[in-house]
């Protein structure tokens, strides 16, 4: 009876020990991308402080499929988290089109400031109702546009065929620019640049240099027309049922987890604009953004169109270092 008393014992400490698996998925190719290494981080403080009860496995370079596809898994709690540009999230969370939107931040530092106060967190609790915890937001940078030929004016996009994320929001700000959208999947792009589908496409210098887009086209121009965030979620089937203090850490290690990322990011683009430098690409920097704000208007006028949306966006506005 001692014995089994014993083993019994062993059996269930043995079992205590065995960390609860949650699975992330990232779309991007690089180990080292700094969305993925900042999951990694949260990984490593939630197995530490719930005594190896939680940990995270990250599956990038689109293991677990397309962004669509894995928010799909996530409403239902068929995938555990999920890192996704906010753009993915626009067509079912209607506040999440306030961070997306065209030139609302002035910079850097007044995205940061913004999505870390109230304002942040009520963008976060806004896909809740679709099954999708907002844990934190990434930063992303800004977005600009590379393609086979500089684009120094709103009158260069023309015509063009430009990828965007399949998103109407996306599709509206390019065509507001004169160029024809493309909606298309990440993973798609390198291909359809080479291939002349396409004729560019617009992201951040980290995600030029490491999905190699740089090898199809050379010219990459600030326009910086987005700052748009990632967004780091958790699965709301999941997470309801874990206990309220299992909630709290998966929400505090997420926010810790974000100036881990933000250093990560900033080496990452000082890394990526050296590469792609190297590699041949021209970053063009004499661009006249006032020309592509001016087209703005009517994307603001069809998306940003409900008291609530045009609250969060002047309080945005407001928050701008400069703002009196």
């Amino acid at each position: 009876m001692k014995q089994y008393f014993f083993a019994l014992v062993a059996g269930l400490v043995a079992a205590s020990a065995q960390a609860v698996e949650f699975r992330s998925a990232d779309v991007h190719n690089s180990d080292d991308y700094p969305t993925v290494a900042a999951v990694r981080h949260m990984s490593e403080l939630l197995e530490k402080r719930s005594n190896g009860k939680y940990k995270i496995k990250v599956f990038n370079k689109s293991a677990l499929g397309t962004e669509k596809e894995t928010i799909d898994q996530l409403k239902i709690g068929a995938l555990e988290m999920n890192r996704v540009n906010i753009s993915a999230l626009n067509s079912m969370c209607p506040k999440t089109l306030v961070p997306t939107m065209p030139f609302l931040f002035d910079s850097i530092a007044h995205m940061r400031k913004s999505l870390d106060g109230p304002i942040g967190e009520e963008i976060l609790k806004g896909c809740e109702s679709e099954g999708l915890v907002g844990l934190a937001f990434y930063d992303s940078g800004a977005r600009s546009i590379y393609a086979k030929k500089a684009i120094r004016n709103v009158a260069d996009t023309k015509g063009i065929k430009i990828r965007v994320q399949p998103s109407d929001l996306w599709v509206a700000l390019v065509g507001a620019m004169g160029a024809n959208a493309t909606p298309m999947p990440y993973g798609e792009v390198y291909t359809a640049l080479k291939t002349g589908i396409i004729d560019a496409a617009e992201n951040n210098i980290p995600s030029y240099d490491t999905s190699k887009h740089y090898e199809a086209v050379k010219y990459f121009s600030r326009t910086e027309h987005s700052m748009a965030p990632e967004v780091l979620l958790i699965s709301k089937a999941v997470f309801d049922k874990l206990p309220k203090a299992d909630q709290d850490l998966f929400r505090q290690t997420a926010k810790e987890s974000v100036s881990f990322q933000r250093q990560k990011w900033d080496e990452q683009e000082a890394k990526s604009l050296a590469v792609v430098k190297a590699a041949g690409a021209q970053i063009v920097d004499n661009v006249d953004k006032a020309s592509f704000q001016a087209v703005m208007e009517p994307v603001y006028a069809k998306f940003i169109s409900t008291p609530d949306l045009k609250r969060l966006v002047k309080a945005v506005q407001d928050g701008k270092p400069d703002a009196k």
